[in-house]
């Protein structure tokens, strides 16, 4: 006779007294239909719990049907609303990672029901996952200092720095890196396929990775071994690199280096289809988008930076930047001037002492305009002359006969004596002779 139920339990012990005395086991009431525990027992024995789950997803998730059937088995399924799944989340707001694990868990059942026609309408259309769940409270992400601690506390050679270098060179989950061998490696490309999204993943060996293999005991079907060489499990796997993971002095574990090959990754300018395709998720997946977006964003900015000092104006030179406002000023100011003549000279002269440099030798058009002009004997004409000067106009001047210039005698030139003293102003400002 088979007593039925896990030892030391209730119902073992209820089917143990019966076999003692010889009585027949009581037999389980049969749920009621239309109820949450008559829901999750036909959902167990659906097609799509069988085959659209992997095994890890089945593991996870009867967990939290048990649970929730043990609470509310006997609520009608009909009667769960919108407002009882938001109010589940809120129960376990704080683990989001957890509570949205639960709100999958929801989703696949209430989902398959309405299909089904079970129940009217499905009560988990519209409640959003917590956002920033898996930053904040998921497996932590290995940094670059926690991998170089690791890879000191365990050197090449040894398995745990072994199942270290797969986890983070190849981004497979535990599961899979434990099943990982030599069967699946051809040409240096491994291929095989994931227990979680069963889509078929090739990675390349890298050179590191090539190297700890090379120098670290192995299986015959697996690289990761027991100490008998026999392949680990799952379970077994993440126990013990836990155990190494505490002995070297890091808080991190398995999965957080597969998040951390991905940082690498994203760091390195890959894309998102490029993640997928590496990492084994489903095209549109949100785990590439969110690698994409939050991977050290401080080196994101510090390229940014790089690439704007390369293109800036340089800094002036030091002469330069040493020169007075003043005497810059001068500087430019003297290039628009024109050909010195007049009071010009004089006015560049104070431009001279202003400028802690000398104007540069001007070209030879330029110094044809700074020789004197040569002084002529000949009287000047007064429509050349400023409107100002022309007060000086012939009419009112000597009516005395202009001296014979011919003759060369000087005494014979009419001198301004006497007479009236605008007129001899006049003769002295223009320094010409009266016709």
């Amino acid at each position: 006779m088979r007593i039925r139920g896990e030892y030391g339990s209730p119902a073992f012990q209820a089917a143990y007294d019966a076999a003692v005395r010889g009585q027949p086991a009581p037999q389980a009431k049969p749920n009621t239909v239309g109820t949450v525990a008559w829901l999750v027992e036909r959902y167990l024995t659906s097609r799509q719990w069988s085959e659209e789950l992997s095994a890890a997803s089945r593991a996870q998730r009867h967990g939290l049907l048990k649970a929730m059937v043990e609470i509310a088995g006997q609520e009608r399924a009909d009667a769960i609303t919108r407002r009882a799944i938001q109010d589940g989340m809120d129960r376990r707001k704080a683990k989001p990672h957890g509570a949205n694990n639960w709100l999958k868990t929801m989703r696949g059942l209430f989902a398959w029901a309405v299909d089904a026609e079970m129940v009217p309408a499905d009560p988990t259309r519209g409640v959003k996952l917590m956002s920033g769940a898996n930053d904040r409270n998921g497996f932590h992400t290995w940094t670059e200092e926690e991998v170089a601690r690791f890879e000191a506390h365990w050197p090449v050679g040894t398995r745990e720095r072994l199942a270290l270098d797969i986890l983070l060179y190849t981004g497979l989950r535990r599961g899979v890196a434990a099943r990982l061998g030599r069967p699946h490696v051809r040409n240096g490309i491994a291929r095989i396929v994931t227990a979680k999204t069963s889509q078929e993943v090739t990675i390349r060996i890298l050179p590191p990775l090539a190297d700890s293999i090379a120098a670290s005991p192995t299986g015959d079907l697996t690289f990761l071994a027991g100490e008998r060489g026999r392949p680990m499990t799952k379970e077994s796997f993440g126990n013990w690199f836990r155990d190494a993971c505490v002995a070297a002095g890091v808080p991190g574990r398995a999965h957080g280096l597969r998040k951390a090959g991905a940082r690498r990754a994203a760091e390195s300018g890959a894309t998102e289809a490029e993640l997928n395709a590496w990492f084994g998720w489903a095209d549109g997946s949100r785990e590439s988008a969110t690698y994409m977006r939050g991977p050290n964003r401080a080196k994101r900015a510090e390229r940014i930076a790089g690439r704007w000092n390369d293109d800036a104006i340089p800094a002036p030179s030091d002469p330069v930047r040493g020169l007075a406002p003043k005497a810059q000023h001068s500087r430019n100011f003297r290039k628009l001037l024109a050909p010195r003549a007049g009071e010009e000279p004089r006015f560049e002269a104070n431009l001279r002492q202003a400028g802690p440099r000398a104007a540069p030798p001007a070209s030879a058009a330029h110094a044809a305009h700074q020789r004197p002009r040569p002084t002529s004997s000949r009287p000047v004409s007064l429509r050349t002359r400023p409107k100002s000067l022309q007060k000086c106009a012939p009419s009112r001047l000597s009516s005395a006969p202009s001296p014979d210039r011919r003759s060369g005698d000087p005494s014979s030139e009419q001198r301004p004596s006497g007479g009236d003293p605008e007129q001899v102003r006049c003769q002295r400002r223009l320094r010409c002779e009266l016709p």
